[in-house]
């Protein structure tokens, strides 16, 4: 049987941690996935990567792996005795000389091994997690609710190949989300091989731009344009939430970008709570200007002594 050396293959140490070697994996499948690369031998490659990772992320094939020794790549060599008689069980005895480094794993821990060691304890690996953005709309996080995902996930074929396949997700959005909270869908995520469980999904949330409303956390933001006349004279005027339209009473002598907090007109939060709505207010002049109004701008002019340079 002849030595394969996974560590060299996924570029780490042979102490490399658990994340060091998921992450030299994802990096080497995108690399020489055969849908995408285009290097020499991508597909040989790709699949020497695979194997590589489905023995060093798994805790008890890597121990296995570890205890056979360290020889060069290639080098034929066969497994001692002892390490035979703890970990051999699930390939017929005498042949490990003729077994491909890869089968030897494969009929150990894979599917093949159910009756092997161990009482017949499976070995499946895990499917992959994944994260995702998952963008909904402001009126969607204040109502909560459901929405329908279609997206496409990596799945290892049965020739062994990753690919895309469709999938159509029902995604319960809870009441109050907030910009950047994670979701997390058990099982959604990649699918387990030899009988492993799959991984879960994870979605990120953002919030689609509104044509009103900034949010900060569950309090919204939202600028308030005014007459100079209302700002210097005060008014009602009326503005928007997210729970329909309401009055504001204007002081006289607002000002531009001072802001106004109208309490519990935010984003929902747990329990009974909401956030704050701050309306921020913005003097908007009129243009053009009517020959009435450019007279009363102009006589306010001549009488008035006001100067906001006046520092």
């Amino acid at each position: 049987m002849q030595y394969k050396d996974y560590y060299k293959i996924l570029g780490v140490e042979r102490g490399a941690s658990e994340e060091e070697i998921k992450k030299a994996y994802r990096k080497l499948a995108r690399k020489y996935h055969p849908d995408v690369s285009k290097e020499k031998d991508a597909e040989e490659k790709f699949k020497a990567v695979n194997e590589a990772n489905d023995v060093l992320s798994d805790q008890e094939k890597r121990a296995a792996y570890d205890q056979l020794g360290h020889y060069k790549p290639g080098q034929n060599f066969r497994p001692p005795p002892a390490w035979e008689q703890q970990f051999g069980h699930g390939a017929q005895s005498g042949d490990f000389g003729n077994m491909d480094f890869g089968d030897l794993f494969s009929q150990m821990f894979g599917g093949g091994a159910a009756h092997g060691r161990r009482g017949g304890r499976g070995f499946g690996q895990a499917g992959q997690d994944f994260e995702m953005a998952f963008e909904i709309t402001l009126e969607e996080a204040y109502q909560g609710g459901e929405k329908t995902l279609k997206l496409e996930v990596p799945e290892p074929s049965p020739q062994g190949f990753m690919v895309r396949v469709p999938r159509t997700i029902k995604v319960r959005i809870p009441k109050g989300a907030t910009e950047g909270q994670r979701l997390r869908l058990p099982g959604k995520g990649g699918s387990g091989m030899h009988g492993g469980k799959a991984g879960d999904l994870y979605l990120r949330i953002t919030f689609l731009p509104h044509a009103w409303f900034k949010p900060s956390g569950h309090d919204l933001n939202l600028e308030v344009p005014l007459t100079p006349w209302e700002a210097a004279l005060g008014a009602n005027v009326e503005i928007p939430t997210l729970a329909g339209k309401v009055r504001l009473k204007v002081k006289p002598g607002s000002r531009s970008g001072q802001k106004m907090r109208l309490t519990g007109k935010g984003l929902p939060k747990a329990g009974d709570a909401f956030g704050d709505l701050y309306c921020v207010f913005q003097i908007a002049t009129p243009e053009p200007l009517s020959e009435q109004e450019k007279k009363l701008f102009e006589e306010l002019q001549q009488s008035s002594t006001f100067n906001p340079r006046s520092f």
